[in-house]
């Protein structure tokens, strides 16, 4: 194939920018939708691009925010660059047609446990291909997105992403894209932020559909929890617990202090000390529910009818939580425990932790899954309560208004590391974006093998596309008596309610 590279300006309401096209798909990168969050805009609420005169390249990913390294065992899965720079609040759009207005768009949201992800790891290529104008964002992670203290100021980072969508309402028809049809979708954190979207005040009017990938609305924390996850990190840091005070800390001591708490939470995960919602998710930045940015529980606003009027598609992998447990040997660990106790304390304590009754249980998850070991029951566990759980609350809370909903089940198992990671954790995306080819470095790229199934992509890809452009992913919709779903693996099929033993054996825990 004739690679042809071109150059192409576009004027938006700040200013020209200049991208590039490679064989009909045109590429902007490194746009700024807010001003640099640095100096007198540190720990504040985005705030507006100033307007430049002439032209800006746009040729090149922007830099990415403040954000520790990725856990070393996942650096192979995981591409993540980490690219200097103030100017971090930015997105990337791959459009293949800037010359007409009413293409569907994408906005795509990364995940990362809210402390990490950029938008400069994926490629919107081949949605720009095939009629769709692709966004990708930054958004703040960590303590410069989710720090709250109590003043009034939270969840900037959820922030940012709305400054981003408003951004695409302003300009996104300057690239061919419709901003009446504008889709949101989102993988882990993402669609844990998508899901929160849902039921923000400040985000109506700014979509119309929503793609939860891997995440949805249970994962927030109180203010109460928030505030004393703040105060760790002030004493951590040696300042006053107050936002001028630690915006003063300088970047790198910042991300210091959050891995350090984040080894001490790892090392001592007290309830009592950390706050429950942050122990039982092990994770110290979440959405707050602040009574502001989010009034309430994002699923209880759901189900009392916020996001009403927004098709959504919300879907699992199969086997999500093998992607935490596989890489490190933890799952190898609770093998060797096995040996030495029929019931190993820590999957008990795991349990009763989720507030489940322990015996009933492992009964109950040893009928599911035959034959595995006590590593592999804590997956499964892990991952209901973590993934799919969530996604059937926000599925069923969703289906009672009077838009669609659409569910899904990833279920391909990889066939590296002798198949021990499954139809795991961001094992999809690489099929939703269809970028199965290796000059792309997907997402969990070793783990898809020599000759993954393109046909896969192609099917997947395709529901993903034709969703963000009528709401109809091209198979049954979604209510609470068929509780259809389609399960996406080397032949796809629609499921009737495929997970209905942990749905029923969660009811009021989860």
């Amino acid at each position: 194939m004739n690679v042809v590279i071109n150059s192409v300006v576009i004027k938006t309401r700040q200013g020209e920018v200049r991208g590039s096209a490679i064989d009909g798909v045109h590429s902007f990168k490194g746009i700024s939708y807010a001003a640099p969050p640095f100096g007198a805009n540190r720990l504040l609420p985005p705030q507006p691009v100033e307007a430049w005169s002439g032209v800006r390249d746009a040729l090149n990913f922007g830099p990415t925010v403040p954000q520790p390294l990725a856990p070393s065992s996942l650096d192979d899965l995981l591409p993540n660059p980490n690219i200097p720079g103030e100017d971090c609040l930015n997105l990337n759009i791959w459009s293949s047609d800037l010359g007409s207005i009413g293409h569907p768009v994408l906005v795509w949201i990364h995940g990362g446990l809210f402390e990490f992800g950029t938008g400069a790891a994926y490629d919107g290529s081949r949605f720009a291909r095939d009629g769709i104008v692709c966004v990708t964002i930054n958004y703040r992670v960590g303590a410069e997105g989710f720090l709250d203290l109590g003043d009034g100021t939270a969840n900037l980072g959820l922030l940012d992403q709305i400054a981003a969508l408003e951004w695409v309402q302003e300009n996104i028809a300057a690239f061919g894209g419709d901003p009446d049809n504008v889709t949101i979708c989102g993988e882990s954190a993402g669609a844990m932020s998508v899901a929160t979207l849902l039921a923000m005040p400040r985000a109506e009017g700014l979509f119309c559909r929503a793609i939860a990938q891997s995440g949805a609305a249970h994962h927030t924390i109180s203010a109460a929890t928030a505030l004393r996850v703040g105060q760790h990190l002030a004493t951590q840091l040696g300042v006053a617990a107050t936002r001028a005070a630690i915006s003063l800390v300088p970047v790198d001591r910042l991300i210091q202090a959050q891995a350090e708490l984040d080894a001490e939470l790892a090392a001592h995960p007290d309830p009592d000390y950390w706050g429950s919602e942050v122990v039982s998710a092990m994770l110290l930045w979440q959405p707050v529910v602040d009574g502001d940015v989010i009034p309430s529980p994002p699923l209880d606003r759901i189900a009392a009818g916020a996001g009403a009027g927004i098709d959504i598609m919300v879907g699992t992998n199969t086997d999500e939580h093998r992607a935490m447990l596989v890489p490190g040997g933890a799952i190898d660990s609770a093998k060797r425990r096995l040996r030495q106790r029929v019931t190993p304390d820590f999957l008990a304590s795991a349990v009763a932790a989720y507030g489940l009754p322990v015996e009933e249980t492992l009964f109950a998850y040893r009928a599911l899954h035959p034959g595995a070991c006590s590593g592999d029951l804590l997956a499964a566990i892990q991952t209901d309560w973590y993934w799919r759980i969530p996604a059937i609350r926000l599925a069923d809370a969703h289906a009672l208004g009077g838009s669609a909903t659409y569910v899904y089940e990833f279920a391909w198992q990889s066939p590296e590391f002798d198949g021990r990671f499954g139809a795991c954790h961001g094992l999809e995306i690489a099929f939703v974006f269809d970028t199965l080819d290796k000059k792309f470095k997907p997402f969990m790229g070793p783990l898809l093998g020599t000759n993954p199934p393109q046909q896969l992509a192609d099917k997947m890809h395709a529901a993903w596309v034709a969703f963000a452009t009528n709401g109809d992913c091209g198979w049954p919709k979604y209510d609470l008596s068929r509780r259809a779903a389609m399960r996406f693996d080397l032949t796809s099929a629609v499921v009737d309610d495929p997970r209905s033993a942990e749905r029923m054996l969660w009811a009021g825990v989860r």
